[in-house]
């Protein structure tokens, strides 16, 4: 950014840590960038005149009597459809060159949309992966978070949920991406000619960890634009928000506040919230939806990260690696959509909610079957049915590199019911059995 005649230049910095500066400064505004010895800044705190400042790229070589020169305003995106195709920094700015996009200048990070504006999500959203339309289906206007083990493939769901989604504009916000994924991510996108409708903004483990605190606010803002200025259905993918914590951490740690549970900052539950509360259905036919990845660590599902997320999203999806089939699966005892019940049967299918119901069941019997055989006991003829439905039923079903439409998942469970079950066992209404149930069987 060049520097403005009226700019003030301050060469008094009283406190240097890590990650912050602190210096007396008049007319400072909060979230304000600066410059701090030719590295870029943000206003984190100010408390009378004293202004702390989050150095992003960390304080090494800035002295006491560096310059600092405030900018007089807060990070901003520029926006219009020129941002569909291409790929940014946390700070907006292309990442493969090129032209800055053109548009209307907009502060990030900027309050929600009013509430008298909202309405009740009624629209699907489909990814055409069973394990979440069949069994956890996800409305626009939806906050859910994939929960995962740092070594599952949650970056490929994330880049298949983005290549298959019904919706007009995707927008990845990648935090502490690494190169490989980073390009896992362009590649897939190029190779599927699906650029024209995603937008992403990328930190990498490469960048400094603190600008990932930039990348949802980014992506929130484009996805207002597209959703409130064009009546688009918007999808946004986060991940990994496990990594944003982490950055907050280090810059609250830094300013020496006294962290709460696990290492985290007190502002935790509110500094997520505020990301995902943007999710909105709104009456103009726009939507935004979000899904985030939130890896877990040793499967600690008690860490702060993962316990405050889910007071403030409607449900969750649990990957899981499934040992009889060898796949990855989104697990249907520990998964769960709140919103899944104002679209199910409604927008899909009538057999929706019992086939769904059915199909856990049966697949938790074949659970207790597992647990009999591991523990010696013999096993009935039902267990021994209820087994081989679950493996085809994970396989065919709930595995995530399966892609096909929510009618197509209705008849695949409806045949799985009719190989392994009578009519009894399944147990769903008498007159959608006599519509559904496969006749040459």
């Amino acid at each position: 950014m060049e520097t403005k005649a009226f700019q003030k230049i301050y060469t008094k910095i009283e406190n240097i840590t890590k990650a912050t500066v602190s210096l007396r400064a008049s007319g400072v505004g909060n979230d304000e960038l600066a410059t701090v010895g030719g590295k870029l800044a943000q206003v984190v705190k100010l408390n009378g005149d004293l202004v702390t400042l989050q150095v992003f790229a960390g304080t090494d070589g800035i002295a006491t009597d560096s310059e600092v020169i405030f900018h007089g305003e807060p990070p901003k995106l520029r926006v219009s459809d020129a941002l569909a195709g291409r790929f940014f920094n946390a700070y907006g700015e292309p990442l493969e060159g090129g032209e800055l996009t053109e548009g209307e200048e907009r502060e990030i990070g900027g309050p929600t949309v009013n509430p008298f504006k909202r309405l009740q999500p009624s629209e699907l959203i489909a990814t055409g992966i069973a394990g979440i339309d069949l069994n956890n289906t996800i409305v626009s206007g939806q906050k859910i978070p994939f929960f995962a083990d740092p070594d599952q493939p949650y970056n490929q769901v994330m880049a298949m949920v983005a290549l298959r989604a019904k919706a007009d504009k995707i927008i990845l916000g990648g935090m502490g991406l690494t190169n490989d994924d980073f390009l896992f991510f362009k590649n897939v996108f190029e190779n599927a000619g699906a650029l024209d409708r995603i937008v992403s903004f990328v930190n990498t483990t490469e960048n400094p960890p603190v600008e990932r605190l930039l990348v949802p606010d980014m992506a929130l803002t484009a996805a207002e634009y597209f959703a409130v200025d064009k009546g688009e259905k918007v999808l946004v993918l986060l991940t990994d928000m496990t990594l944003y914590a982490d950055a907050l951490a280090i810059v609250s740690n830094r300013m020496d506040q006294i962290p709460s549970k696990d290492s985290m900052p007190g502002s935790l539950y509110s500094d997520l919230a505020k990301i995902y509360e943007k999710a909105v259905q709104l009456p103009n036919g726009g939507s935004i939806t979000i899904i985030a990845v939130t890896t877990l660590s040793g499967g600690d599902i008690t860490h702060a990260v993962p316990d405050n997320t889910g007071y403030i999203t409607e449900g969750q999806l649990f990957l899981r690696n499934d040992s009889d089939t060898g796949k990855t699966i989104i697990d249907p005892f520990r998964s769960l959509s709140r919103l899944k019940q104002l679209v199910i049967g409604k927008k899909t299918r009538e057999d929706h909610p019992q086939v769904m119901n059915a199909a856990v069941r049966l697949y938790a019997d074949a659970a207790n079957a597992k647990t009999k055989l591991e523990n010696g006991f013999d096993l009935s003829d039902y267990d021994e049915r209820t087994l081989s439905f679950a493996k085809e039923y994970s396989e065919h079903l709930l595995a995530i590199d399966i892609n096909i439409d929510i009618t197509e998942m209705l008849d695949r469970a409806w045949e799985l019911f009719a190989k392994y079950f009578t009519k009894t066992e399944v147990a769903i209404k008498e007159e959608l059995m006599e519509k559904y149930w496969p006749k040459e069987a």
